[in-house]
């Protein structure tokens, strides 16, 4: 019971900490956002008397303090978006968002009324303070503070504009100033706080936030317009006495607009280094990376799952928006210097350095407790920033993690694996990662760890496994019979989990039969026709990497998959459709017991229109296949003519053999 207590109000202080940490909240809701945070930090002294008291906590508060861990979680996640959300959701949907507020305020004023403080060991210092955080949080309830009507107004009146009807430009200045996105940076923070919410809705971002990513396109263009040298170094904005006059006569020159296949879908800035993704979107360079970097392993634009967090240079992108700048009388960008450092250093300041030293300490302890809390708080700190990742892999912490994988404690076990994935996200860490050993323990929790341990254990090894060698090393391990069965009785997150880390690991030849042999073929074929149909696009991707593989061939070929290929071929979405189509092909190579029941289920008319319709990819796919059909065809029909010539000689011999008996 002590350790439940224990374990309780820890997290109730690590959650305020972290709410300590949010800063800088939106203009809209400074106001709101500061107050509730100055409050919550006001519990802090109540939760550290808890800790230190020897007393137990009486049935019913202790049910209130569960009750105010879940509103701080729900306050959290509030804060954290007024800080980084996006500035134009915050203004059109204040609605929403203040009843979220209220709502959190609520949840957090009945939590803290239902705390028996007479029956606690804590000072009455710290019960004042408690009381007043309370009565504040009741008086918060019942005040609505005015909005900015004008903003509002103004901003949802763009909004609900035709992208094709011209708008006020002293218009759009007020907007851009008030909503304080008028540099570079806030442009860029502002667009990607916009693609964090596509991804959050998981790939849907329906009609409000496209209309917003518009919206915000408006504004940028605006303010590029009537600051053409937005993005340019700092000399060139601020130019010397002797080109005063042409700075001047410059300013009354309109800048061209950006064709948008040339703007960065995340900065929505001209590309310098335009680079692919392996969905075929094209991106800024940096921008992409920092996308990576913070965890995400989805194409912005798509939200499809990346295959590979490997990026290949646009050339020809690159070109021709050299020859549009050319063309327009405009300097082109300059690609980045892409001489980097061979190894990344972390920017922690001292403090955060030391914190990092007083976990590790804790992680090498011999309390379970402190272990637990520690390789917690190191999963958040992985989480939370690209520093960190390198700062906490600089102290040593990667071999610590690796060594409580095999702890009996599953809570402990779960955060060191959660935190071994958050490092992993640095390129830097992949190695140290593998080369301490990890890679058999993670395979250990994969098989016998908690449901969401495991789910972490084959995202790690996905990550791990973009390095073309940690395949090698991963697949020789033992990580694909349990990836497998992940992938059949896992939670939804669970089985795209095992399904990215499966697909990765199967691009190397050598793993594809050890896939096959782990029986992931009738697992795949089950995902392919179970009901909600969630997982058809990865259990595609992999049967079509498989069926290049004769032994993947063979196992499709016995799983009957010809009328699901061919039901999606002529169903599916595109890149479905094409998958499907480079499944058949091979499935087809050589066997013409597969075309004959392809053909007989119909799938020249929807073969025809992938070849016009599809993807380039799909269109080669689909004409491989009717040139083959039509081969097919045309020796049946031979075959046919032959017999029936055939059938007339014997017909026509009969009467002769007759005469002569």
């Amino acid at each position: 019971m002590e350790d439940e207590k224990g374990v309780l109000v820890q997290s109730l202080i690590d959650t305020v900490n972290e709410i300590s940490t949010i800063s800088d909240y939106r203009g809209t809701v400074k106001k709101q956002y500061c107050n509730l945070a100055r409050r919550l930090k006001l519990l802090t002294p109540m939760f550290e008397e808890i800790k230190e008291s020897k007393e137990a906590i009486p049935e019913e508060t202790a049910k209130a303090l569960v009750s105010l861990k879940e509103a701080l979680a729900s306050a959290k996640e509030l804060l954290r978006f007024g800080s980084e959300g996006s500035k134009i959701y915050l203004v059109l949907e204040r609605g929403e968002i203040m009843t979220k507020f209220y709502e959190v305020t609520a949840q957090l004023e009945q939590a803290l009324s239902a705390i028996s403080y007479e029956n606690l060991d804590i000072s009455d210092e710290v019960k004042e303070q408690v009381e007043l955080v309370l009565s504040q949080f009741r008086r918060a309830k019942g005040r609505v503070d005015a909005p900015d009507v004008e903003l509002y107004e103004e901003l949802l009146s763009l909004y609900n504009k035709n992208n094709d009807v011209t708008t006020d430009p002293a218009v759009l200045r007020r907007l851009a100033e008030k909503l304080q996105l008028m540099g570079i940076a806030d442009l860029t923070q502002e667009s990607l706080a916009l693609h964090e919410m596509v991804a959050s809705t998981g790939g849907d971002p329906g009609e409000t936030i496209e209309k917003m990513s518009m919206l915000l396109k408006k504004i940028k263009d605006f303010v590029q317009t009537e600051n053409p040298n937005l993005d340019a170094p700092l000399k060139e904005k601020n130019p010397g006495p002797s080109q005063g006059g042409q700075a001047s006569s410059d300013r009354n020159h309109k800048a061209p607009v950006i064709p948008d296949d040339f703007r960065c879908p995340i900065s929505l800035e001209l590309m310098k280094d335009p680079v692919i993704v392996s969905t075929g979107q094209t991106y800024e360079r940096s921008c992409i990376e920092k996308w990576l970097e913070a965890g995400h392993r989805t194409c912005p634009k798509t939200q499809q799952t990346l295959t590979s967090t490997a990026v290949t240079p646009n050339y020809v992108l690159r070109s021709l928006i050299a020859q549009w700048c050319e063309a327009n009388g405009i300097e082109p960008p300059k690609r980045p210097s892409s001489s980097r450092p061979s190894k990344t250093s972390s920017a922690c300041s001292p403090a955060e350095r030391t914190k990092i030293e007083i976990l590790l300490c804790k992680l090498t302890s011999g309390s379970p407790e402190d272990q637990r809390s520690a390789a917690g708080e190191i999963r958040l700190l992985a989480k939370r920033n690209a520093d960190n990742r390198v700062a906490i892999a600089e102290a040593g912490a990667i071999p610590l993690l690796v060594g409580l994988l095999s702890t009996p404690d599953s809570r402990t076990q779960e955060h060191a694996v959660t935190a071994l994935l958050n490092l992993s996200i640095c390129e830097d860490n992949k190695g140290s990662i593998v080369s301490s050993g990890a890679v058999p323990s993670i395979v250990h929790v994969l098989r016998i760890g908690s449901m969401e341990a495991r789910e972490n254990a084959a995202a790690t090894l996905f990550s791990l496994s973009v390095i073309d060698e940690n395949k090698v090393t991963i697949g020789a391990s033992g990580a694909i019979p349990p990836l497998v069965t992940l992938l059949s009785e896992g939670t939804q997150r669970g089985k795209k989990d095992a399904a990215t880390a499966l697909f990765n690991l199967c691009i190397y030849q050598g793993n594809k039969g050890k896939a096959v042999r782990a029986g992931v073929v009738p697992t795949l074929m089950h995902l392919l026709t179970e009901p909600g149909g969630g997982m058809v696009d990865e259990a595609l991707a992999i049967l079509a990497i498989l069926s290049s593989h004769p032994e993947g061939k063979a196992a499709i070929g016995a799983a009957e998959a010809v009328p699901v290929l061919v039901e999606v071929i002529g169903n599916g979405s595109p890149r479905n459709r094409e998958n499907a189509a480079a499944v058949l092909v091979h499935l087809c190579a050589g066997d013409q017991q597969y075309l004959a029941e392809a053909k007989e289920l119909g799938v020249m008319g929807p073969l025809v229109d992938l070849a016009q319709n599809g993807t380039d990819r799909g269109k080669r796919k689909a004409a491989q296949l009717l040139e083959r059909m039509s081969r097919f065809i045309e020796q049946q029909k031979q075959a046919q003519v032959q017999t029936e010539s055939q059938s007339q000689i014997q017909e026509a011999r009969l009467p002769s053999n007759a005469a002569d008996s």
